[in-house]
């Protein structure tokens, strides 16, 4: 019997995670299965029992469930524990074990994939939900000039910058508060594509040659991407890489392999 693996989400219809992994384990020779699963939104822990109880051996969350996976765990990662949030479950000898790949994979993708440096960069990054939780410490590890986390509650971003205050420049704000301010990467961490929605950001808060990155995806350009692109943004992104290396290190979590992510990147591309 293979090993059972999901992603936990909803929506989850658009998830592209199990025909990332069902490539991770064709190129591995790992014998696996991995499927997506709607959790209702009242019930994400019941939906997570069932699984464990059907022998499900790890799961990813996605959104609106990651801070939710945090107090469900019995342990965490160090990553996970930094982040407040989870997605990444371990199922192991009765136990739920919780990880945090999100900011792994959105700083590999940014960095290595595409060619674009943070270090003594400005970071503008927008929402502080768990996505963004996820993020924030790791790209404070790579030393930019000023990390600011942007939200349409600004206590919240404010909080979240507190609580990473420790590990760089970072601070929260709210939206309006970004008049007069520009950035060299602006990051979406918020859910707004999903509903064809963009944060309302203030004229100039893309620098010249920014990067406008949307950790959302789907065909052609996310609602913050258009709107990017209509400012004269030249170079931007989707998270569908990031969605690749997160991946690939949960399938390293999980497995002690760790995928080959660039044909995995070319394939979903291509298709």
């Amino acid at each position: 019997m293979a090993d059972r693996y999901c992603v936990f989400g909803n929506p989850i219809g658009h998830s592209k995670s199990p025909a990332i992994h069902a490539l991770f384990a064709q190129q591995t020779g790992e014998d696996i299965v991995y499927e997506a699963r709607l959790a209702p939104t009242d019930s994400f822990a019941a939906s997570v029992r069932e699984f464990v109880v059907a022998g499900g051996r790890g799961a990813n969350v996605t959104v609106p469930f990651k801070e939710e996976a945090f107090r469900l765990c019995d342990a965490h990662s160090d990553r996970a524990t930094l982040a407040g949030a989870v997605n990444t479950l371990s199922f192991v000898d009765g136990r739920i074990l919780g990880d945090n790949t999100d900011g792994a994979g959105l700083v590999r993708d940014l960095v290595f994939n595409l060619k674009t440096p943070l270090s003594a960069r400005r970071i503008l990054l927008l929402g502080a939900g768990g996505a963004a939780r996820g993020a924030t410490g790791t790209m404070l590890e790579r030393e930019p000039a000023a990390l600011v986390i942007a939200n349409r509650t600004a206590a919240k971003a404010e909080d979240l910058a507190l609580h990473f205050a420790d590990l760089g420049p970072v601070s929260g704000c709210g939206f309006a508060d970004l008049i007069g301010e520009s950035f060299d990467v602006v990051v979406n961490a918020t859910s707004a594509s999903l509903g064809g929605e963009v944060p309302p950001l203030p004229e100039g808060v893309f620098s010249p040659d920014a990067m406008a990155y949307d950790m959302m995806y789907g065909k052609g350009d996310t609602a913050f991407l258009a709107h990017a692109r209509q400012l004269g943004v030249d170079r931007l992104a989707d998270g569908l890489g990031m969605l690749v290396e997160q991946a690939a290190e949960a399938f390293f979590v999980w497995r002690g392999v760790r995928p080959d992510t660039a044909p995995v990147l070319d394939a979903l591309r291509r298709a």
